[in-house]
């Protein structure tokens, strides 16, 4: 196994894809559609990889990232959010809660791809 990813997304459709396409890589991935869910499975079960959208329901994104960034080993963090200048200042403040990398929605998937093999071969275990 190359990692363990937790992506959380309230897209059903976006979230189904990316975990397919990460599985196929080869990583562990759960996935959760909100906040709150992601964060029980995250303390039920620690990965090394948390891809989180922004805006979501019960708890978005970004208090994910806060919460997540203040635990004593931290995770990666992607944070994503859709299009349009209001969406970018998400993620600008997503970076500044903690995330380790930002993605603009819409993207190629193959560039988030490429960003989990980067960030994942930063890590000690890790063979991405």
């Amino acid at each position: 196994m190359k990692g363990r990813i937790l992506l959380l997304d309230d897209d059903p459709e976006l979230c189904s894809t990316l975990c397919v396409r990460l599985v196929m890589e080869g990583y562990d991935v759960r996935t959760a559609s909100d906040g709150r869910l992601g964060l029980k499975l995250y303390h039920e079960s620690p990965v090394d990889l948390v891809i989180t959208d922004v805006l979501m329901p019960e708890m978005d994104g970004l208090e994910v990232i806060r919460v997540l960034a203040g635990t004593p080993s931290p995770p990666l963090i992607i944070a994503m959010s859709g299009g349009g200048d209001r969406d970018l200042g998400f993620l600008v403040e997503a970076a500044e809660f903690g995330a380790t990398r930002t993605l603009p929605k819409p993207f190629l998937l193959e560039d988030l791809v490429s960003l989990v093999k980067e960030l994942l071969s930063t890590l000690p275990h890790s063979s991405a």
